[in-house]
């Protein structure tokens, strides 16, 4: 059952189209994540999905409701922001229960729930601090708290972990995860980063200038980008693009090997130790192109090297459209088939 359908909705900001016909589904009790750089409309996605923002047109149905034009409070579904927005003078069991207080829920309730939702994000014995008390980790986990004990089926992300170091960020984005399987919540999440994207989520939409550039599982826009954008927005180091006539040759960092005779001649210029693998970048044939190698490579700027792989890793894209190949051939034939 789908529990987020947005059918070719649309806004614009003036003459600047910020979405455009967007058509996606989250799954129930799923987690999909929206990606891409900024300006690329993710955010005013989610906005649009809040209700925060109006959409010019389409439809946005929530539980099977459409609720294109509701309000935020009659949609039903909590959120979680950049900012913790955490009231500064209220203790973390305050700001938790600010929302119930609101809409008068009773103290009995309030108190049960609130002891529930500080056992799962782990604030049971931070209850009485306020929020200068507390590191950036813990007032993330006191935003997460006050949308979970809302108990709404759909929960809203927009970049929730960017104030976060990358340790917390790790820590963070492994309990998000933990939780919204443990309580079945609806989420979408809106993040910029590809890590939280592929770790994270069941489905990831990857945007570009207000529309959906893939739709897809993170195994899917890993092993299979439909476009040279998705190749080289996922992966880190992101796909090798090598232009070859009307072509681009996609080959991932870790397919590359280095060879002693018949491979592609190459010339080292940086190589990057990053403990377990390391990155070696090349110009081959006047074009950038990466290598990953596990441990410690011992190549430096300057080696003039070899580079194979197989043709199994390869993918192609054509040059104009930057579509990937057989995914356009797939479709002319089934149009003519049509």
């Amino acid at each position: 059952m789908s529990a987020i359908t947005l059918d070719h909705v649309s806004k614009n900001w003036g003459e600047m189209r910020a979405v455009n016909g967007v058509s996606l589904t989250a799954d129930e009790g799923s987690l999909l994540v929206l990606l891409g750089p900024s300006g690329c409309g993710k955010s005013t996605t989610l906005r649009l999905i809040a209700g925060l923002d109006q959409a010019d047109s389409g439809t946005i149905t929530i539980g099977g409701t459409d609720v294109t034009h509701l309000s935020p409070a009659q949609r039903k579904i909590a959120m979680v922001f950049q900012s913790y927005a955490l009231f500064p003078h209220l203790s973390v069991a305050e700001n938790i229960v600010f929302g119930l207080r609101v809409r008068r829920v009773s103290r009995a309730d309030r108190d049960a729930r609130l002891k529930r939702v500080a056992d799962i994000v782990g604030l049971s014995h931070l209850l009485e601090r306020k929020p200068s008390q507390l590191s950036g980790g813990q007032r993330q986990r006191v935003a997460l708290g006050r949308a979970i004990i809302a108990e709404a089926r759909v929960c809203l992300m927009d970049e929730p972990l960017s104030n976060l170091d990358a340790k917390l960020r790790h820590e963070m984005r492994t309990e998000i995860r933990s939780i919204q399987q443990r309580l079945g919540m609806t989420m979408i999440y809106v993040t910029h980063d590809q890590t939280e994207a592929m770790t994270m989520a069941d489905r990831v939409v990857l945007m570009r200038d207000g529309g959906i550039e893939q739709n897809g599982t993170p195994e899917e826009l890993y092993n299979r980008p439909a476009t040279a954008y998705t190749a080289s927005f996922i992966g880190t180091p992101p796909m090798n693009l090598i232009a070859r006539g009307e072509m681009l040759l996609g080959v991932r960092p870790e397919h590359l090997r280095m060879v002693s005779q018949g491979g592609h001649p190459a010339r080292v210029k940086a190589v990057e130790h990053l403990g377990a693998d390391s990155i070696i970048l090349c110009d081959m044939e006047g074009q950038p192109v990466s290598v990953r190698q596990d441990g410690f490579s011992k190549c430096s700027p300057g080696d003039d090297i070899q580079l194979a792989w197989d043709a199994g890793s390869e993918h192609q894209f054509d040059k104009t459209s930057g579509r990937r190949l057989e995914t356009a051939v797939s479709e002319m034939k089934r149009a003519v088939s049509g």
